[in-house]
């Protein structure tokens, strides 16, 4: 009921022109929606959010199965890696937003101390605010997401069988072979799970954008819900936020159904 009401109210005020809760509404019809196929933000912003999407999906979950498995051989001082990895994923995203506002500052942050410290001084520069550098840095902003990912797949890896290990030792397999043909395989629906979560997760990022670059320079960092933001307390213009509202709705749902099945999650292979 809360949230299907909600839903609703998006999906139908996203046909009309809308400015705000004192103004009326107008039926506009799909105007909204061919006014979006025009705009130059909507386009960047929607472009930017996929690439998100696939960074997140790929590199991110990659980073956190392969650390999870890494992990799982519980080697001398593994408690205290996993514990540090996931210390970032209890910070708020605001406070951790300024932290990487912190780090890459372009006259005391840490990533430009270092190259100073190795005499990169034409390397110096402030990332966030750099059109060549402002998108990769707000994406390196979320590598310790992947630590979630490691948790859930650490507690996965826990419960596949040990018979399964004890005769691919028998047979002489290697360590990267049981984690190849026996570890990988019995992932796969948490795997999937995690896409999942990491895919539709970039669909609502909006604290760290807005903490470090608010979109800029220009619009090299802008996001789908850092422009709806804009759209409609910036601009008051509900009508047209609550259509790319819609969009993200729409996506998610997409999302959700393109990794199920292509995950096959949730069925016997």
């Amino acid at each position: 009921m809360f949230l299907l009401a909600p839903v609703i109210i998006v999906l139908v005020t996203s046909f009309f022109e809308w400015k705000g809760f004192s103004g009326n509404l107008t039926f506009i019809g799909f105007e909204n929606y061919l006014k979006a196929a025009q705009d130059k933000e909507f386009i960047v912003s929607l472009r930017n959010t996929t690439v998100w999407i696939l960074l997140q999906s790929t590199i991110h979950v990659g980073v956190g199965v392969s650390f999870a498995i890494i992990v799982s051989r519980k080697f001398k001082g593994w408690k205290l890696f996993r514990t540090s990895f996931v210390i970032p994923n209890m910070i708020s995203a605001s406070a951790l937003g300024f932290i990487f506002l912190m780090i890459f500052n372009g006259q005391i942050g840490l990533i430009n101390g270092f190259l100073k410290l190795f005499h990169l001084d034409a390397l110096v520069h402030n990332w966030f605010f750099d059109p060549n550098t402002a998108f990769i840095s707000v994406t390196t902003t979320w590598i310790f997401y992947a630590g979630l990912i490691m948790l859930l797949v650490l507690t996965e890896i826990g419960t596949i069988p040990a018979a399964l290990y004890e005769v691919a030792e028998l047979e002489g397999a290697s360590q990267w072979q049981k984690d190849l043909y026996i570890t990988l395989p019995q992932l796969r629906n948490i795997i999937g799970t995690c896409v999942i979560i990491a895919s539709t997760s970039k669909l609502k990022e909006f604290e760290l954008i807005y903490m470090t670059t608010r979109g800029g320079p220009g619009t090299k960092t802008m996001s789908l819900p850092l422009y709806l933001y804009n759209t409609s307390i910036v601009q008051n213009n509900y009508g047209y936020a609550n259509m790319i509202g819609t969009v993200l709705i729409i996506l998610g749902l997409i999302l959700i159904y393109i990794i199920s099945r292509g995950f096959k999650i949730g069925t016997d292979i």
